[in-house]
């Protein structure tokens, strides 16, 4: 979400917009910056400074609403979120400003499968969204999974529901050789980050990710340990630990280790934008076994780094993946069906080579001035055309 938020507002600055992003003060040692000529980033102080798992941010809502009141005048308001849509949607109102509301990911009753979305993480928010989605001016989603769930599941009206791709940064995320932004083309990679050596010249697969249960690390885990030792990469996981699972990386370590691969799986922490492009760059292959997807914003990032994907059927991947043309989408999750693909892809040169290929061609055509524009055809249909010009708040949780 945050990497959507960013792109988004800088690339309405560059169209010569007015940017200001809001997010709640998770550390005393934040302060507002200006990110980019256009875009300015300001924390507010609602609740205590310092990170709180997601489940608590209900209890701010108020108090992120009192110190959004100080700020403006806006032409938009666009949360992202539903913490950031209860927060801003009576202000919106009481301001006569349009409302936009795009969440990134929806709660799932508990009855309902861990497939179909996120369990309500606190009392309101199954609710509040349902109310978001209904009361909200325009409802920007990210594929056509979510604009369905925002229909289906939230009873959002199907003519306020958009529909906005995100981008990718196409010079930042690119193959071995391709020549970066600054004109000079990048050395082969051919080894696991962080000068460890791949075993036997394997290379490596990558599991980018928020380490939580919904992101299916535990699969991705068990198809490497299913794959054959003579072919058998290393797994690198990316991503931070999640502060609602404590303890987690502790579980997937002790699971590599039943396997027989604790060797062979590296947790390296979350990466800078600029460390997983070249993270994604040397890999053989991605892995997104989530249970629940919006889009899967790193399966766009693996193919424009010319990279076959193996996916989860879940949401969005159907559509951030082309099956048997940018990378592989399973329905099952099965490790040993996942082994099957990946040792398809690690086995077959003139395959991977064909999927990197297609994923690149893909991804060239989405970039972030383009989901840009997808944005401003929403806000003006809200707004009308005017001079433009317009001053955005885009929210964050």
């Amino acid at each position: 979400m945050n990497v959507v938020v960013r792109h988004q507002a800088e690339a309405l600055a560059a169209a010569g917009h007015q940017v200001e992003i809001l997010t709640r003060r998770s550390s005393t040692e934040l302060s507002d910056v200006q990110l980019t000529p256009g875009v300015t980033l300001r924390f507010l102080d609602a609740g205590p400074a310092r990170p709180v798992p997601k489940g608590d941010h209900e209890g701010f809502i108020d108090a992120f609403r009192v110190r959004m009141a100080a700020l403006g005048p806006y032409d938009v308001i666009h949360s992202h979120h539903w913490f950031s849509g209860m927060a801003a949607l009576p202000l919106a109102r009481l301001r006569g400003v349009p409302h936009v509301q795009s969440f990134h990911s929806i709660a799932a009753d508990e009855s309902t499968p861990l497939s179909a979305g996120e369990r309500a993480e606190s009392p309101g928010r199954m609710a509040g969204e349902a109310w978001l989605a209904q009361t909200s001016d325009a409802i920007v989603a990210i594929s056509e999974a979510e604009a369905d769930t925002v229909v289906r599941r939230l009873g959002g009206s199907p003519d306020r529901v958009a529909i906005v791709l995100p981008g990718v940064d196409g010079t930042l995320f690119r193959p071995t050789g391709v020549a970066s932004a600054a004109g000079v083309a990048s050395p082969a990679e051919v080894t696991s980050p962080a000068g460890a050596t791949s075993p036997a010249g394997r290379g490596y697969a990558v599991v980018a990710a928020r380490l939580q249960p919904l992101k299916g690390l535990d699969l991705a885990i068990e198809a490497i340990a299913a794959v054959s030792a003579e072919l058998r990469p290393e797994l690198v996981i990316a991503g931070d630990a999640s502060s609602d699972y404590d303890g987690y990386i502790d579980e997937l370590q002790a699971l590599a280790a039943r396997h027989g691969i604790a060797s062979g799986v590296r947790f390296v922490g979350p990466q800078s934008r600029a460390d997983l492009a070249g993270l994604l760059r040397g890999a053989r292959v991605v892995l997104v076994p989530s249970h629940s997807e919006t889009y899967g914003l790193v399966a766009l990032e693996a193919a424009a780094s010319g990279v076959p994907v193996v996916a989860a059927a879940a949401g969005g991947l159907r559509e951030a993946v082309v099956n048997g043309d940018t990378g592989v989408v399973l329905d099952s999750r099965d490790p040993e069906v996942w082994a099957e693909a990946l040792t398809g892809i690690l086995s077959n040169p003139a395959f991977a080579r064909r999927l990197s290929l297609a994923a690149r061609e893909r991804a060239e055509h989405l970039d972030w001035p383009r989901s840009a524009e997808g944005l401003l055809a929403v806000y003006r249909s809200l707004v009308g055309p005017g001079d433009e010009g317009w001053r955005h708040t885009l929210l964050s949780a």
